[in-house]
């Protein structure tokens, strides 16, 4: 079993992470790639003295139990104590309409209510500043508790006894209380009555969003949780989408392959708004559209992989030694030095987000000529780079090849560009680029397809696998029917799957030989089979792979393929993208249901 047992909480603004026994371990404020305010996560609790969460603690505690309130993020923690007493806590971040727009501030809340008996609890709000380095300064009023960090400021508003938190003072719970954290800014109203409205306004607002979705009559429980989760990782401000909340959950045991991933992925971004479209949440595509939009047009052309959520391109990686790691796993990193990477693939990615625009009818803002002239920008780059060296879309630090994914994703983004300018009526362009993208998919198939081992390989003139080469039908590249997919799968299955899962390559890089299976390779795994008419066995892996998923229904990016034990950041938008899709692809339809 995981110890990744935590529930996501958020808002678009902001998220958390909740253990079991109801405290918030993780969170960054005042946005997702802000100081990490709470932090124990990635400190441990071995000390009295120890920082860095918001716990609510049951004397004489026995057992605990958790869930989501349905179709929502609001998360319900119950504690029972050995005498008959219990308590709930219910966590969320606000989200809802008013006055004519959407409101969602950097702000949790939390209520804690007795439920059975007299139970006797302890409120611990101990936050941390500069990464876990210290703890802020303290003042007080009379409903508020102010923690002066050295780049923001925390207010605590409550009707609980100020007392009673400052100095952890246990007491017996006999009414409800509320806990309001966010900027430091006066509460109007009552703290009781602005949680219990901003709750249920927030269930509201989120049964409105899910009602809305386009779903599969099977595993119907499990995209719902899916897609939350992936609305809960995209920006609202600026329209970016986080690959996950955490930075540094390692991807296996004291690997060092400890990762910051606060930032939007170009690539990962694009299979989220893709898989969030599918299900008619259109919203989220519109936004990234207008964030892809801004970062090409400050790029020149010249697109790195991976961007700030403001749309800002630098992101320097430090090692901060304040935060000992996850379960003492460092080393932490803050920032990501893949901006500096060459990571060719990402034209096709921009590419095929802002197809969209031109082709999906449901859109506010229909693609025009002048957007399409701006993308034209980034096919040529994807044309003259699709058969040069990068780091590959693994983001491989110590090496560079021409990387068949990443000539594939070239291909991708003359390819759609040619099918725009036909949907535009252009003649000219739709010739041009489809000659490209002709081109570009013969020096493919030449250089990338192995007789020896009837399949594509992972670089030009390679000889080695990896698990990207699963998308060549999804991409377009080739045809299901097409006998290279068949023989590419096959190879994919012979030295990439380890019992239920597959790696995305196996060949030591770095850090080393992979330990763990990255989860999306396997639902890719899963998609392909689907498309070569092996449904059964499909099936049977997905629901499989649906078995790895934590006690809430969320995915980190790895999994130990022999004791299924999660690992990496988390929750992982990839992981969460590859349920979605496979599980759309292999439901019965609603008409086959009844």
């Amino acid at each position: 079993m995981s110890n990744l047992q935590l529930g996501a909480i958020g808002n678009s603004s902001i998220g958390a992470l909740v253990d079991g026994a109801g405290e918030i371990v993780w969170a960054c404020m005042p946005r997702f790639d802000g100081d990490a305010v709470f932090c124990s996560l990635l400190r441990g609790r071995r000390e009295p003295s120890d920082f860095g969460f918001m716990g609510v603690e049951l004397s004489w505690l026995d057992r605990t139990e958790q869930h989501y309130l349905p179709n929502t993020p609001i998360l319900v923690t119950h504690l029972y104590d050995d005498r008959g007493g219990a308590v709930e806590i219910v966590d969320f971040a606000p989200r809802f309409r008013q006055f004519g727009r959407l409101f969602c501030p950097a702000q949790l809340v939390r209520i804690v209510r007795p439920i059975a008996g007299s139970p006797r609890i302890k409120v611990k709000m101990r936050p941390a500043d500069d990464y876990g380095r210290r703890r802020p300064e303290v003042t007080s009023g009379s409903n508020h508790i102010r923690f002066v960090g050295s780049s923001t400021v925390l207010r605590l508003t409550t009707d609980c006894s100020i007392t009673a938190v400052l100095e952890e003072m246990p007491f017996v719970l006999r009414n409800g209380i509320s806990f309001v954290m966010g900027p430091d800014e006066t509460m109007q109203g009552g703290v009781a009555e602005v949680a219990r409205r901003f709750l249920e306004l927030t269930e509201d607002y989120w049964h409105d969003w899910v009602r809305d979705l386009s779903i599969p009559f099977e595993w119907q429980d499990e995209i719902i949780r899916a897609a939350i989760t992936l609305k809960l990782a995209a920006y609202d401000d600026t329209g970016a989408v986080i690959a996950a909340l955490t930075t540094s959950v390692p991807e296996s045991p004291d690997s060092g392959r400890n990762w910051d991933y606060r930032f939007c992925w170009l690539r990962d971004a694009y299979f989220v708004v893709n898989a969030l479209n599918r299900l008619n949440a259109t919203r989220t595509m519109e936004r990234y559209l207008g964030y892809i939009i801004n970062v090409a047009a400050s790029s020149e052309g010249r697109l790195q992989p991976v961007y700030r959520i403001s749309g800002r391109a630098d992101m320097d990686e430090q090692i901060v030694d304040s935060l000992p790691g996850y379960r003492g796993m460092g080393p932490v990193r803050v920032g990501n030095q893949a901006y500096l990477q060459v990571q060719n693939d990402v034209y096709g990615s921009a590419i095929l987000a802002a197809t969209h625009a031109f082709f999906d009818r449901r859109l506010a803002s229909v693609g025009n000529e002048g957007l399409f002239r701006r993308l034209e920008v980034l096919g040529e780059q994807a044309a003259a780079l699709h058969a040069t060296p990068d780091a590959g879309l693994w983001e491989l630090r110590g090496s560079a090849h021409v990387h068949t994914f990443s000539s594939v994703m070239c291909w991708v983004a003359c390819d759609r560009l040619a099918k725009i300018a036909t949907r535009l009526g252009l003649s000219e362009p739709s010739r041009r680029w489809r000659a490209e993208a002709d081109s570009i998919h013969a020096v493919i198939c030449a250089r990338a397809w192995s007789e020896k081992r009837g399949s594509f390989v992972a670089t030009f003139e390679g000889d080695t696998m990896d698990a990207s080469l699963l998308l060549l039908v999804e991409l377009g590249f080739l045809a299901a029917a097409d006998p290279r997919f068949a023989g590419t799968v096959a190879a994919v299955e012979r030295e990439l799957r380890r019992g239920d899962f597959i790696f995305r390559y196996t060949q030591p890089d770095d850090f080393g030989a992979p330990e763990n299976a990255f989860l999306v390779c396997t639902f890719w795994y899963i998609d392909a089979l689907a498309v070569l008419g092996r449904c059964d066995e499909a099936r049977a892996l997905f629901e499989a792979t649906l078995a790895r998923r934590n006690r809430l229904g969320l995915l980190s990016e790895d999994v130990n393929p022999v004791t299924g034990e999660l690992w990496g950041n988390f929750p992982q938008t990839y992981s969460m993208v590859g349920l979605i899709n496979s599980a759309t692809r292999l439901s019965i339809p609603w008409d086959k249901a009844f």
